[in-house]
């Protein structure tokens, strides 16, 4: 298809504030808050009922590609940074893409953590940006604001071009209340959304006018992890739409929200009479306006006002709601600590299943394994630990060196440090291992992949 709408979601970023759910390798956009589908499956929806798309992206972080590929989208291209660089060389790369496919094609960029509760209106609105973009517009989708929201950035609206759609005055920053106020009074200022459309070439003419750093890097034949590193990193927000004289608002009403906090959770999720949000073995004595979401044990909670607690398996939250900004304060200090907290979670899932760690020490860790029916692990070595398994549920065929096994349940094989091995499981029922690790080193970068059907990296 020529002169089509590409659907670019942007799919890189860590989602801070909603530790402890979110972590480095599980970021906001790949955990189901809202719903039995992730944000980023519930955005890829939406993106598939604009009317003339002619395809959805996921553009993301070589880090979260495989939880990307693992919730398995049908006819989703996946655009892989080398490293996180923010909005602005992400988006430059989709278009790069996007414009050598199709030169005059036109691209709705949106990020994949955002909540939009009326979707017929969400395409209503696209139809009316990419009217704009093809006659080379660069539209930012601007919320009309309910309420002077101090978290938000606003763009103030200039003369109307076309329906209700103006020119850019100006991006503003997160204002305080007294500012917000104001801008609410005048009524020309709206929410930011970080929505945009525009044909691929126009925004590549932009980059090249206003970025040239970023722009030299696109224009190569193949963009290399070296060249890409350098270009830099700044958002699209600061790199053009600040700059340009194309950029215009289109004001929208489509009940949109960013889900910025776990405070947000009240504007998107239903609430009981009291006004609490309980998801999870919740048992609760008269609390008010509070969110407690649990994972694994019972959370007991009682007479709390407007707080937030959170439960997972390895860490817990707790804090008032007019705080909940903060939690990324907890990340910087748990990331300053190099505490695994912050990263993964003690279940981790894989494409061939998933892994517990079921308890650490200094020089050695156990972890309970589950392999779905007809997968396998890589074929890979470690330099620094040996492994024993236990199976406790299933068969498993195991490499070990030149030989193959069949181990069955309640049987036992020892894997020694440098050798080559393989973990599958032949059955038609789940596997399940304990694997007790020993070893100097027991962290996962500790892996030579010699042969993957997922195609990871040989170096993890």
């Amino acid at each position: 298809m020529t002169d089509g709408i590409y659907a670019v979601i942007l799919a890189g970023g860590s989602g801070t504030r909603f530790w402890p759910l979110s972590r480095e390798e599980s970021p906001k956009q790949l955990l189901r808050l809202l719903s039995g589908r992730t944000m980023l499956e519930e955005t890829v929806a939406r993106a598939e009922r604009v009317a003339g798309l002619a395809e959805v992206m996921v553009v993301t972080t070589k880090s979260q590609a495989a939880g990307v590929r693992m919730l398995k989208f049908d006819n989703v291209r996946l655009v892989t940074e080398p490293s996180a660089r923010n909005t602005a060389p992400a988006i430059g790369l989709a278009a790069a893409d996007i414009s050598r496919r199709d030169p005059e094609g036109v691209m709705l960029v949106m990020p994949a953590d955002h909540f939009i509760s009326n979707v017929e209106g969400f395409k209503e609105a696209v139809e009316d940006a990419v009217e704009m973009a093809r006659k080379g517009y660069l539209v930012t989708f601007g919320i009309k604001p309910r309420f002077p929201e101090t978290g938000y950035g606003y763009i103030q609206g200039g003369e109307t071009i076309h329906g209700e759609v103006r020119k850019v005055l100006r991006f503003a920053e997160k204002p305080d209340r007294e500012t917000a106020e104001a801008y609410l009074r005048e009524g020309n200022y709206y929410w930011n959304s970080g929505i945009f459309c525009w044909k691929a070439g126009t925004i590549l003419e932009e980059l090249g006018a206003h970025q040239p750093e970023i722009s030299g890097v696109l224009a190569q034949d193949k963009v290399t992890a070296e060249a890409y590193g350098k270009a830099p990193s700044i958002s699209i927000d600061y790199a053009v739409m600040e700059k340009t004289a194309r950029a215009v608002v289109l004001p929208v009403d489509f009940g949109w929200s960013d889900v910025g906090s776990w405070s947000a959770l009240d504007e998107v999720l239903e609430r009981d009479e009291n006004g609490n949000i309980f998801q999870g073995n919740i048992v609760d004595v008269e609390s008010a306006n509070t969110s407690v979401i649990g994972h694994q044990r019972v959370v007991a909670t009682v007479g709390l006002r407007d707080m937030v607690v959170v439960e997972t398996p390895d860490a817990v939250l707790v804090c008032p709601k007019d705080r909940a900004q903060e939690v990324k304060r907890v990340v910087d200090i748990l990331r300053a600590r190099n505490a695994e907290e912050c990263v993964t979670h003690l279940t981790v899932e894989r494409p061939w299943g998933s892994y517990t760690v079921l308890e650490r020490a200094p020089r050695y860790q156990i972890k309970r394994l589950m392999v779905h029916p007809g997968a396998k692990l890589s074929l890979q070595m470690h330099h620094h630990r040996s492994e024993h398994w236990v199976v406790v549920a299933g068969t498993a065929r195991v490499t070990r060196g030149d030989e193959v096994l069949e181990i069955h349940t309640n049987e036992s094989t020892y894997i020694p440090m440098s050798t080559k091995h393989r973990l599958e499981n032949p059955g038609k029922i789940p596997l399940h291992v304990i694997e007790v690790q020993n070893g100097d080193y027991l962290a996962e970068d500790d892996i030579v992949r010699y042969e993957d059907i997922y195609n990871r990296d040989k170096e993890a």
